[in-house]
């Protein structure tokens, strides 16, 4: 995404348009965000009342999976010499991440919660 994400932009080009349709397919399931600022301005909060949020503990990013995937991600991204040689890096990366790292990072979700509450959500081994 370029430019400054803002609470109304989350809503309007990821909220409403990618996750709200995905959420509504799967009933039951959790929605996870960070305390980053478009995540918690009034219009995101609003628009995701009509769902399930894991709460976000102000102190861990822990919880995350998918900053283990932008990890990975990190390691193996090539040298760019412009934003378009990086845009094309990112894009071909995140199409062959393997599906199986992604699963056990998804199936560590309920261990990890429990670290988060055992250290008062604070930093766990994750």
């Amino acid at each position: 995404m370029r430019g400054i994400l803002t609470g109304q932009r989350y809503v309007d080009d990821i909220l409403r348009t990618h996750v709200g349709p995905f959420l509504n397919g799967l009933p039951g399931s959790l929605f996870q965000q960070d305390n980053a600022r478009p995540h918690t301005a009034r219009v995101a909060q609003d628009f995701l009342r009509h769902y399930q949020t894991f709460p976000w503990p102000a102190r861990s990013s822990d919880l995350s999976p998918v900053e283990h995937v932008w990890d990975q991600l990190k390691r193996q991204m090539p040298s760019c010499h412009s934003v378009h040689d990086l845009d094309l890096a990112i894009q071909d990366l995140w199409a062959h991440l393997p599906q199986d790292n992604i699963r056990c990072l998804i199936n560590s979700m309920p261990d990890r919660g429990a670290a988060c509450f055992a250290a008062g959500g604070g930093p766990t081994c994750y």
